[in-house]
């Protein structure tokens, strides 16, 4: 997989052995899709490390690996840490320090013979930019999320509840082909709609709420994020204007997304069509993140991000606009960052929808 990325950072950090946590990190660096995992990885071998559940499939999933169980009673991953570490030397170990919790690492100060080394976002970084097969993962999850909702929205009617709505869109996106671990859909509506990440309740759908739905889908393991709100009945004007509003601001950053363009820029963008608006105010301060392995993977799009996005990045774009006891309204999409512009995965309307 990704080992050898790893390996020239390591070199050019004087890094013995790096100890990856994140599960995110050790899929992409290598290929396991279980659960109980971490990886050591050192200039001459990779160890997996894991408990007896899941021997037998990082044996077949990960073949350049030695497999190490690490629970036998007595022991704990910070003594076969340390153990690999006197018997092969080492005198560096690095590890994720936003991952390893305060009690590993406590047993790890105390077990391991090395200069522990704090590492955040590494890996992080190495996965910015994804190779064409991610690519086409993305997409393909992309286009199941727009089929499924498709599928949905028929449903969406007064009486049913946001909870029979969001397990149903799960169960679509699995029938079309998705993984079948959805990794959980905000489906809310009416008042609800103002809380950016609310969580679908046994309330009923109602004439004139707006429903938000926020959702996504995995395919080997690569996420997709997109975001529409609808109306259920006749839209009065208020819901008319802040849609609009609202639109217009994905439009905006959307345009001015491209390789080399800051997060930075992407929200500023987003405020043109609402600064002069009585809802300036009511906008969230993210307005996108990273995608692919994690559903929220940098650079993000905020006033505080100034590094250059790369092209190949795989990005959301999702200002929207949060009412309290009123209701919100996002629109979400998912793109491709290209060294002139973008190409959007997501292929549906922009457009407000009445149901």
């Amino acid at each position: 997989m990704n080992e050898k990325k790893l390996l020239t950072y390591m070199k050019e950090h004087n890094i013995d052995a790096f100890y990856v946590t994140k599960k995110e990190n050790v899929r992409f660096i290598s290929g396991y899709t279980g659960g109980d995992s971490s990886l050591l990885i050192t200039k001459n071998e990779y160890y997996f490390i894991t408990d007896p559940r899941y021997t037998e499939q990082a044996g077949f999933e990960c073949p350049d690996y030695t497999i190490k169980n690490w629970r036998t009673p007595g022991k704990t991953k910070g003594d076969m840490i340390g153990e690999l570490a006197a018997s092969k030397g080492f005198s560096t170990v690095a590890f994720e320090s936003d991952s390893l919790n305060y009690n590993d690492f406590l047993t790890f100060q105390e077990k391991v013979a090395a200069q522990l080394l704090p590492c955040t976002g590494v890996i992080e970084k190495m996965r910015q930019v994804k190779t064409e097969e991610e690519i086409q993962y993305m997409r393909a999850a992309c286009e199941i999320s727009c089929r499924a909702l498709e599928r949905l929205m028929p449903l969406i009617k007064p009486g049913v509840t946001e909870k029979v709505l969001a397990a149903t869109l799960s169960l679509y996106m699995v029938q079309e082909g998705a993984d079948t671990m959805p990794y959980g859909n905000i489906l809310i509506s009416g008042a609800k709609t103002s809380l950016l990440h609310g969580i679908p309740s046994e309330k009923s759908i109602e004439y004139g709420d707006f429903v938000l739905i926020d959702f996504g889908c995995q395919v080997n393991g690569y996420m997709s994020d997109m975001t529409r709100t609808f109306v259920v009945g006749k839209a009065t004007e208020k819901q008319k204007e802040v849609y609009a509003i609202e639109k217009q601001m994905l439009e905006d950053s959307t345009a001015v997304t491209k390789a080399g363009v800051t997060g930075k820029e992407i929200y500023l963008a987003s405020l043109e069509a609402i600064k002069d608006t009585p809802y300036m105010g009511y906008q969230y301060t993210n307005v996108g993140h990273g995608i692919g392995l994690f559903v929220h993977e940098g650079p993000f799009a905020s006033i505080t991000d100034t590094a250059p996005i790369p092209a190949g990045n795989v990005r959301t774009i999702e200002p929207g606009i949060y009412i309290p006891q009123w209701g919100g309204v996002r629109i979400e999409d998912q793109l491709l960052v290209t060294e002139n512009g973008y190409e959007n995965m997501v292929r549906f309307t922009h457009d407000l929808i009445e149901l």
